[in-house]
Parts: structure tokens; sequence; C-alpha cells
């Protein structure tokens, strides 16, 4: 009856409230809070491999020590499914290690999804919730983060949502999508919780099995960390704007998908890191080495980080909101800081006028002015179109790292750092970003920017990112006169 009761004010009030005889909370733990992401663990009760699933289960919580669990779909995958579903129970159980499940596409071809949950509220350590009737898919639900000393107030949320699992016709695609319904239950829900939070958005992510249609951008990038070995992303036909309500909303970080089992990459894509766990079942095709995705999450910080954990160890760190990661850390060289001991901030310029379509031409183009400013700007040529800058300055590096520069141009831009081309944004085109990489000392270093105007539209803006730097427009007190 009590269970009865809670899903009911589950239902009407929409709080994320845990249904099982888990009597805990999730929290932060000196400003820390980990979840491990298992999934396509396609459990088959009768096969041998299940042993070597279980080992891998066990062993990646063994290292990592998670505060949660999260199963992202494609849990049991054979008959008998009961059996199966039990041993998976079980596990989690045994380790003491709350956790909370999603469905995947299969799922619910051996087992109903009502009947898996009213298991999983059987076990004392099951977080999640069924989610509201109303609404399409079982497993739609929140699990608040709360903080560290203040175990009153949320500081984190995390999103689950049932991705479905095939469409009702054919021709709409081979798989399901997250509906409407969902979208605007989770749109309901952010506002809720960022009104209750004087205005400000949670940190928040979100998680589910079948993976958006963004996902294929990050998988072509090169600045994403990880495999797209299967060439694809088996999405949705149907794209229901899923993540246009997460950038909406503003609270979504990260999405966390599977049922790519040979994918495991994670990039950015408009500022939110869209991801895929690492396969962890045995009986599941793929190649890739079977573990979990760790996920690391700061308190009172808009961040995490995440990499990947097997038998083996750890793989690679990837840092949000940088996007850099401890791969490119580890192999890039680095370039030497200057010894130069410059005393004015600023930028030095040279301005140019004539009829360019690469940077390259720009020193064959008629010198009219030389100068400083306070930074990178075109908003005093004296010309509308037909002109260039050949920027030089220092730039202050805080810390040894690896650092993102971009150039935001209409028309083309080339940023050098120590005489090394970092960014090429060159010829004529309209307003875009273009993005590059350099390992640097801590200290000064050589910063060239060369940028021209052909005609119709003019824009020029100069920025960084680095693990600890937020990626923005170069700050005035980085930049110095060159000596």
């Amino acid at each position: 009856m009590k269970k009865i009761l809670l899903l009911a004010v589950v239902c009407l009030l929409c709080l994320p409230l845990s249904l099982s005889a888990y009597n805990g909370q999730l929290s932060f733990k000196n400003g820390k809070f980990k979840i491990v992401q298992f999934t396509d663990i396609h459990w088959d009760n009768k096969s041998p491999n299940s042993a070597k699933t279980a080992e891998t289960i066990q062993s990646v919580i063994k290292a990592e020590q998670p505060d949660v669990a999260i199963l992202t779909g494609d849990v049991v995958t054979s008959a008998p499914g009961v059996e199966g579903w039990k041993a998976i129970i079980n596990i989690f159980d045994g380790a003491k290690i709350p956790y909370a499940v999603l469905m995947g596409n299969h799922d619910a071809e051996v087992v109903a999804k009502g009947e898996i949950y009213d298991m999983l509220l059987r076990s004392p350590y099951f977080v999640g919730a069924k989610g509201p009737e109303n609404i399409r898919g079982c497993g739609n639900y929140i699990l608040p983060v709360y903080g560290s000393k203040n175990k009153q107030k949320i500081a984190a949320l995390l999103y689950c949502i049932d991705s479905n699992d095939y469409p009702t016709l054919k021709e709409y695609g081979h798989y399901d999508w997250i509906h409407f319904d969902q979208i605007a239950w989770y749109r309901d829900q952010s506002t809720k919780y960022t009104q209750a939070n004087g205005g400000k958005t949670y940190p928040a992510l979100a998680f589910f099995h079948i993976p958006l249609p963004e996902y294929y951008k990050v998988g072509r990038s090169d600045t994403k960390l990880g495999v797209m070995n299967e060439g694809a992303v088996a999405s949705p036909d149907i794209n229901t704007g899923m993540f246009a309500s997460f950038i909406e909303m503003g609270d979504v970080m990260g999405v966390f998908a599977g049922h790519d089992h040979d994918n495991d990459f994670i990039g950015l894509n408009f500022d939110i890191a869209l991801a895929y766990g690492r396969v962890t079942g045995a009986d599941a095709y793929g190649d890739l080495v079977r573990g979990g995705r760790v996920i690391e999450l700061s308190e009172g910080q808009r961040g995490f980080d995440t990499w990947i954990t097997t038998p083996a160890g750890r793989e690679y760190v990837y840092y949000y909101p940088s996007g850099l990661n401890s791969k490119d850390e580890e192999t890039m060289t680095y370039l030497p800081a200057k010894n130069v001991k410059p005393k004015q901030h600023g930028v030095a310029y040279t301005y140019y006028e004539g009829k360019f379509k690469q940077t390259d031409q720009i020193a064959a183009g008629t010198k009219l002015k030389e100068g400083t400013m306070k930074n990178f700007s075109i908003k005093e040529a004296p010309a509308k179109d037909h002109f260039a800058y050949d920027f030089r300055t220092l730039v202050n590096i805080p810390e040894d790292g690896v650092y993102r520069f971009y150039t935001f141009s209409d028309d083309g831009s080339k940023l050098f750092i120590d005489g090394h081309m970092v960014v090429d944004n060159d010829g004529g085109h309209n307003d875009r970003q273009r993005k590059g990489m350099v390992a640097l000392k801590a200290g000064f270093h050589e910063l060239r920017v060369l940028y021209f105007e052909d005609y119709m539209g003019e824009m020029l803006e100069v920025g960084v990112s680095s693990r600890k730097i937020k990626e923005s427009v170069l700050p005035d007190d980085m930049l110095y006169l060159p000596e």
C-alpha cells in the first residue's frame, strides 16, 4: 500500500523519488559524484559467457567504487528472461551499489517492460521508477543528486529516458524515437527544477539507449575521443527534437547512450557532449574490450570528467566542457615558452588594403597603417571591404597543457602559435568558426593572426579553451605587446 501511495504522489507531483526499499539518497562525496554506465549487457542466462559479463561488471565496480550505476538498455536479451533479470539484480544487490535501469530495443522482446520494473522495484538498491503512466515508454524518471554537506539541496540532475524500441510502421525506419510527450515531460520537469533553483539550471546529464541523429556529426568530427568503428550511428530516421530541447532548456551537459556496440566516442555538438558507453556484455556483438563508461561530476561546477574502464584499467579521460582529453596531453609535443618579459598589454597590428582571396596575399597588399589595440578587432578598419590585418601579440599561458584556439571570421583567417599554424580558417566565406589544438608550456608564446575581408560582411573573433578555461574570447589580460 505504501508503494502504491508513493507512486501516486510521484505521478501527481512529478517528483523523482525512488520507489525502492533503498532508503538513502544519491549525494556528492567530498565534492565528487561518480557514475558508471553499463550498456548492452545482452545477458543470456543459458550462456557460459554470462560469467565473463558478471566479472566485467564486478571488476569495474571494484576499481571505480561508483556512487551509482546506470544500465542503458539491452540488459537481458534472451530467454529465460525472468531468471536473467534475477541474475542481474543479484549482481548489483551483491555489490550493494545503487543502480538505475533504462530499456533498450531488445529488452521488451523477452519480458514486458512493466514486469521488468516490478522486479527491479523489489530490489533494495534500485533507485529508478516506472515513471509517469501518461507518457510513452516505461522508465522515464529523474534522479536528483544532493550536495556533499547540505543533504537537502539538489546539486545535479540525472534524466533517465526510455528511447523506446521499434516504430509502428516499417516506413518510419528500423528504430523508434523519443516521442513528443516524453520531450514535453522533460521540458516541464526541467522548467520546474530551474524555477525552484531561483531561475538557475542545475548541471544535468541524460541517459537513454538509442543514440540521437546528432551523434553522427560528432562521430565524423576530428575532435572526438574514441571510435566510430561501425561507420555510422543507428539512430532513428525521424528526428523529434530531443537535442533541440536540451539546447533550449540549457541544463543537460552530456548525453550517454548505447546500442551501437562498436562505437564508444564522445565529442561536443553545440556545447553538449554526446557520448556512447562501452559495450559490457560478452554475448553482445563487437570487438571492443568490454567495460563501462565512468562519469565524474564536480560539485558546484558545470563540468565533468569521463573515461572508459575495463578489467585492464582506465583509458583516456575526456574533459567537459573544454572537449580536450588526456590522450592529447600525453602524446602531443609541447612548445616551450619564450624567454621574454613583456610589460604592456595589447595587440600590435599592420593594416592593409587590396583585393585578397587568401591570407598569404596580405603582404602583397598596400600597407597603410601600423599601431596597437587592446585586443583583436577589425571595427576601426577605414574601409568597408577589401582590407586585411596582420595581428601580433604574446599570449600568456597560465599552465602547461593542451589549448584549443579558434577564429570566427568572415572572410578568411589563420592563427599561428610560435610560427606553427594552429587554426586554418582561410579563403573567402561567410562567418564560420574553425579550431585547432596546440600543447604549450606555461609562459609567453608568440600569437599571430592573419585576417582579410573581401566583400559583403566582415567579422573576426579569436578565442581559446583549455581543460580549465571554458571556450571564450581571448581576454585582454592574457595578451601582451611584443617586445
